[in-house]
């Protein structure tokens, strides 16, 4: 990734997406930028704009973090937003290295982790890493997320949502899910500018999907934390379902995900019996012991 252009395109798009009504700037004259003013973006931070200028055109080195959090605020960033613009500023500092330990190609399941995916019965449960791919899940997970395994999404998430023309079914609001899936690489991307895998899905995604292009270009980020979704699943129909981001402390850039459905609801029903049918098919439908080769 190239973190100047990066950095650039990122901070245009939110000086874009922020109008001189809210962030408190008074409107006068004929307008034509689209949001904010680069002036304007600096007089909000206590910067001059030529020093704005200069860190809008991506030249991050040596900037410091109170310039950061003043740009941060000016801008009106989310917590998402902020981490994305200060791992890109770590990076242009010659943080080579990410902050997080870099995972190797293959990656072994710890017994003790594929025992925790196996006692949870009641609710898909999966481990996945930042570019999205499924590296080890309970059985009900398996059965869930059928379609990302034996289809052109291979596993991956990103994939399955953009290659795959049965993610438009999977996915009732396909386009809030695109959008999710594109900011979730979008902020792993700046959290280690030198995944190859990482560069390499963008670019097989970019290439091969017009809405992911769209999308990339937005340079949207997100944390994907909690929350509530719905699915339609091939077998059972409609769910909707909660969800509960964890980060591993022992697999530093891996999380595991669990979803849920309302105790007594018409999903905790359907849900029930996808869980029948996983455990029906156990066997063949479990997640995978030994080694997972991650895409």
């Amino acid at each position: 990734m190239n973190t100047t252009d990066e950095a650039r395109q990122f901070l245009m798009s939110r000086r874009a997406n922020i109008s001189p009504e809210q962030a408190g700037v008074p409107v006068t004259g004929h307008r034509r930028v689209v949001g904010l003013r680069r002036g304007e973006v600096a007089m909000l931070a206590g910067v001059s704009p030529e020093y704005y200028a200069k860190i809008e055109r991506g030249q991050l080195g040596g900037v410091s973090d109170a310039v950061l959090e003043a740009i941060c605020r000016a801008l009106q960033l989310d917590d998402a937003e902020r981490e994305h613009l200060f791992d890109l500023a770590r990076a242009a500092n010659g943080g080579a290295q990410p902050v997080r330990r870099r995972k190797p190609k293959t990656w072994v399941p710890r017994e003790s982790l594929t025992r925790a995916l196996d006692v949870i019965v009641n609710g898909p449960a999966f481990v996945r890493n930042g570019r999205m791919d499924i590296l080890a899940t309970n059985a009900l997970g398996r059965t869930f997320y059928d379609e990302v395994f034996d289809g052109p999404g291979r596993g991956n998430l990103a994939r399955h949502c953009f290659l795959d023309e049965r993610a438009t079914a999977f996915y009732p609001d396909w386009e809030a899910a695109a959008d999710v899936t594109v900011a979730i690489l979008r902020t792993e991307a700046g959290h280690d500018p030198h995944d190859k895998q990482l560069h390499d899905l963008i670019g097989e995604l970019s290439t091969c999907s017009n809405a992911f292009r769209t999308r990339w270009g937005a340079h949207n980020v997100r944390r994907h934390g909690s929350g509530t979704k719905n699915f339609h699943h091939h077998s059972v129909g409609d769910l909707t379902l909660s969800y509960e981001g964890l980060e591993l402390t022992a697999e530093p850039g891996l999380s595991l995900l669990i979803y849920t459905a309302q105790p007594g609801s018409p999903s905790q029903e359907r849900l029930d019996l996808l869980a029948s049918l996983a455990a029906t098919n156990q066997q063949e439908l479990s997640h995978r012991p030994t080694t997972v080769t991650e895409n």
